[in-house]
C-alpha cells in the first residue's frame, strides 16, 4: 500500500465511529445549551453554546439550524422536567391543594431556570402556553370549594405569574426562597 493509500484510509472513520462522535457531540451541545440558556435565558448565543460544548459553531448549527431549534428543544427538556417535578402536586385530592402545590413547585423551578420564566413570561413558546392552560384549569378546579376567587381568570393569572416572573428576572433575583414568597403572593391574590 502506498502512502497516499494509507492516508485515505486512515484519514476517513468508519461510519458506525462516525455516527458514534457525532451523537456524542450531539449530546454535548444540547447539555451545553441546557446550562447556557438556563443561566441567560434567551440571550443565550450559539458561540456559547459552542464554546461550552468544546465543539466548533459548526457542530451546533449542523444539529440545530437555528438558534430557535435548539432554544425550542431546550424549552421542551425544560418544561418535561417541570411536568416531572410537578407530578406529585397533581396527584392529590384537595382541588386547591393541588393547586398550591403546582404553584410553588412552578416559582421554585422558575427561580434557577432564566430560559424557562423567560418561556413562560413573554408566551412565545406554544409549549409554554400549554402550561398556562395546565395552570388555569387547576385554579379553575379550586373555584369550586371557595379557595380561589370566583372571579378570577386565566388572564388574571397570566399577569400575576408572568408578572412577578419578569419582574424578578429583570432584578436579577435567583433565591428560590425569594421566588418561593412570590409564589405565595400569587395565591394570595387569587384568594376570595
Amino acid at each position: 500500500m502506498t502512502t497516499t493509500e494509507v492516508s485515505a484510509v486512515t484519514a476517513e472513520p468508519e461510519p458506525s465511529l462516525r455516527r458514534a462522535d457525532a451523537r456524542r457531540n450531539h449530546e454535548r451541545v444540547f447539555a451545553a445549551a441546557l446550562e447556557v440558556f438556563q443561566e441567560f435565558g434567551l440571550h443565550g448565543t450559539m458561540p456559547q453554546v459552542a464554546e461550552r460544548a468544546g465543539v466548533g459553531k459548526a457542530t451546533v448549527y449542523r444539529s440545530y439550524p437555528a438558534k430557535e431549534d435548539l432554544v425550542e428543544a431546550v424549552v421542551a427538556e425544560r418544561l418535561g422536567e417541570l411536568d416531572r417535578r410537578t407530578a406529585p402536586a397533581l396527584a392529590g385530592t384537595d382541588p386547591y391543594e393541588r393547586f398550591r402545590a403546582y404553584v410553588s413547585c412552578l416559582f421554585e423551578s422558575l427561580a434557577g431556570d432564566r430560559l424557562l420564566s423567560e418561556a413562560l413570561a413573554t408566551g412565545q413558546f406554544r409549549r409554554a402556553s400549554g402550561l398556562l392552560s395546565r395552570l388555569s384549569g387547576l385554579m379553575d378546579d379550586a373555584k369550586g370549594p371557595g379557595q380561589v376567587r370566583e372571579d378570577a381568570t386565566a388572564l388574571d393569572l397570566r399577569v400575576l405569574l408572568c408578572g412577578m416572573t419578569l419582574q424578578l428576572m429583570t432584578n436579577g433575583d435567583r433565591d428560590p426562597a425569594l421566588w418561593r414568597r412570590y409564589g405565595e403572593l400569587t395565591l394570595q391574590a387569587l384568594r376570595p
